[in-house]
């Protein structure tokens, strides 16, 4: 009994003045909250869609609350105001009306995908809350904005007092999800060892129940969900239960500056396009393969068209894809009609996307497809997954017109290449006429309008 009480006392004490401390340094913070909005946002050089609704939702509330600072909590330690203004312009062209204030995270590799090669999305999603408490004890915001997807922060964004705002892109875990691992599918996140596997897919499906359920009780904590599609919104309200806060509000996509591009272009040869980030669900293999497929049956005096990979690398795993990619094109003997473009200036990419006569798309629920609207409003025929976002919102056929293509197996998106290089020039201006139409939609002014709209119960507009 002695021995015992010699262990136990110490823990307890220990635990004691872990707690108090815990509770000190929230209690300090929520009565020194700073009067701003915070965003979560630890890749502030991701070069995606996320981080163009980033410097637009900074360029809506400055322009709502002029008063009101902007700050980014980032991971990259040589992001500064001044930089990160330049690269809203320079990669986006966003024009914010001043430098937003940057907190810089050391705790970022507790997110890494690379951290967790087992059960990644538990851990990633623990490792943020470990990353937002580093942030907000750093600074506590009125306003704590969530722009990347890290529901697990929001309880810990309330500890503190902040009011939580997020704009999800996509749920962390969705009832599709759930339901390729039941139906053992092996996709980019069900590994085939563990599909091939009875007893490890049902392991898993009670680890995505598991998931989903706290998923769930973490994400009804934000104040105000907005959500970028309608295949988003079915999913988060199922999983969040939070109806009454949840707002649709399509992203900013460059629609007016692309559509100055004009519609008749060079098709000899036809170049495609494919934009997006080097990620594995981005599946740029499949469309390598559709590509090298759609070559293989062009007839011989037609002239060989050529594919554009324009995307950008997060880490080292996404550079390791790169050159995965780039080995593949070599084994499938197209790698002389394969170009690469790697972290592009945002006036390149509108030169390529410019030349291009159709942009190819193959993300499985892709929650909503910036790249798929930024082709058809630059003149590109669209060939996207047909599923989610660019089956339920944008590749739908516009006064009656067909505005692209929809693919799902590799044979269906080489029979959608072809398609488009074998189409007369009238019957393609038309139809790139048609999609151009379609997205004018989901304009950047469009996202100002809603995200204004949706933000303003909370966050009520000071602009004078």
């Amino acid at each position: 009994m002695a021995a015992y009480q010699f262990f136990i006392w110490p823990l307890i004490t220990l635990l004691s003045a872990l707690l108090l401390k815990i509770s000190l340094q929230i209690f300090t913070a929520r009565n020194h909250r700073k009067r701003a909005v915070a965003f979560f946002h630890p890749y502030t050089n991701d070069g995606g869609g996320g981080e163009r609704v980033l410097w637009c939702a900074v360029k809506a509330i400055q322009d709502e609350n002029p008063n009101l600072e902007c700050l980014v909590f980032s991971g990259d330690h040589d992001s500064s105001p001044d930089s990160l203004t330049s690269r809203a312009v320079d990669r986006f062209g966003v024009k914010l009306l001043r430098p937003p204030q940057v907190v810089h995270l050391n705790k970022r590799k507790w997110i890494e995908e690379a951290t967790y090669p087992r059960l990644t999305m538990i851990g990633q999603s623990l490792g943020s809350v470990y990353l937002s408490w580093e942030a907000l004890t750093k600074y506590t915001p009125d306003y704590y904005f969530d722009t990347s997807g890290y529901a697990f922060t929001y309880p810990i964004a309330r500890l503190f007092g902040c009011r939580v705002i997020c704009y999800t892109h996509y749920p962390t875990i969705s009832l599709d999800m759930l339901s390729r691992v039941r139906q053992r599918s092996s996709i980019y996140n069900n590994d085939d060892f563990i599909a091939r596997s009875e007893w490890l897919s049902r392991c898993k499906v009670v680890y995505y129940n598991v998931f989903s359920w706290m998923y769930g009780k973490v994400g009804a904590c934000a104040h105000l969900a907005m959500v970028n599609s309608s295949w988003t919104q079915a999913h988060i309200q199922k999983l969040w239960k939070i109806p009454r806060r949840i707002k649709r509000v399509y992203p900013p996509c460059d629609t007016s500056g692309l559509q100055v591009l004009p519609l008749e272009r060079p098709a000899d040869p036809a170049k495609i396009i494919s934009v997006a980030q080097f990620r594995p669900e981005k599946a740029h293999g499949l469309q390598l393969e559709a590509f090298a497929i759609a070559v293989g049956k062009l007839d011989a005096h037609l002239p060989r068209p050529k594919l554009r990979f324009v995307g950008s690398c997060r880490n080292k795993s996404d550079e390791e894809r790169l050159e995965h990619l780039k080995n593949k094109a070599i084994e499938l003997k197209v790698d002389g009609d394969v170009e690469f473009h790697k972290n592009v200036m945002y006036r390149d990419l509108v030169q390529l996307l410019g030349g291009a006569v159709a942009g190819i798309h193959s993300m499985t629920d892709e929650h909503f497809g910036i790249s798929v609207v930024e082709y058809m409003a630059a003149g590109a025929i669209p060939i996207a997954h047909n599923s989610a976002g660019p089956q339920m919102d944008i590749v739908l056929a516009e006064d009656g017109e067909q505005t692209g293509f929809l693919a799902r197996t590799v044979d269906e998106y080489a029979d959608a290449i072809l398609s488009v290089i074998k189409m007369p020039e009238t019957e393609r201006f038309k139809m790139a006429a048609a999609a151009r139409r379609r997205a004018a939609r989901f304009s950047e002014q469009r996202f100002y309008e809603d995200f204004k709209a949706a933000i303003s119960p909370i966050l009520p507009s000071n602009s004078t």
